[in-house]
């Protein structure tokens, strides 16, 4: 993902902006599929949970042949147009304060940190790196975006945090003991880290 590059069979192809990678993980069937380390989960911006499709949707699905094809994707947007919307989000700017909480939110998963709480110390093994920080600022950049707004505020942070975060906190043997999966918490920092005063 580093190299914006794709090797097959040792020939190497780089590949022409933008640069895309999504990976769908089955968290029940693991026979022929390894989970990622830290690192390479970390390089992910996102994390996104699908749950079960609702009755109406299930019964749209049902009624498909599984033998069909469907020819339905249509594209939404042109390459050139995705590159603009991306290099619109990195010009947003942010405030100091949008800025301080995010670094709060990161540092205060980390149970080696002083702002750490007994929470914290108590379930994480790891936690968020910087560049979580970075991923979270951006993501609250392009929420603000898509909700109209010029510039993120505190509530973009909150509204992604889940899925920046829970992929690059790791819960530690106490927390799996307990039950308590890594959204939960981020859902705790949410609960207890505080904004900025100024």
């Amino acid at each position: 993902m580093q190299e914006l590059a794709v090797t097959v069979n040792g020939k190497t192809y780089h590949l022409p902006p933008p640069f895309i990678v999504v990976a769908t993980q089955n968290p029940i069937e693991q026979e022929g599929t390894y989970p990622l380390p830290e690192a390479q989960l970390d390089r992910f911006m996102l994390s996104i949970h699908l749950d079960y499709p609702s009755h109406d949707d299930e019964v749209k699905i049902a009624e498909r042949s599984i033998r069909a094809k469907w020819d339905g994707f249509k594209s939404l947007v042109a390459k050139e147009d995705f590159c603009k919307f991306t290099e619109l989000v990195d010009k947003v700017p942010v405030s100091r304060h949008v800025l301080e909480y995010a670094v709060a939110l990161t540092t205060s998963s980390r149970p080696k940190d002083s702002r750490a709480d007994d929470y914290i110390r108590r379930y994480v093994a790891w936690g968020a790196g910087p560049r979580a920080t970075q991923h979270l600022v951006t993501a609250a950049k392009a929420s603000a975006l898509l909700d109209g707004r010029p510039s993120p505020e505190a509530s973009d942070l909150k509204r992604m945090a889940i899925p920046v975060l829970r992929h690059r906190i790791i819960p530690n043997y106490n927390a799996l003991g307990e039950g308590i999966e890594s959204g939960a918490i981020v859902k705790h920092l949410l609960e207890t880290v505080r904004e900025p005063a100024n």
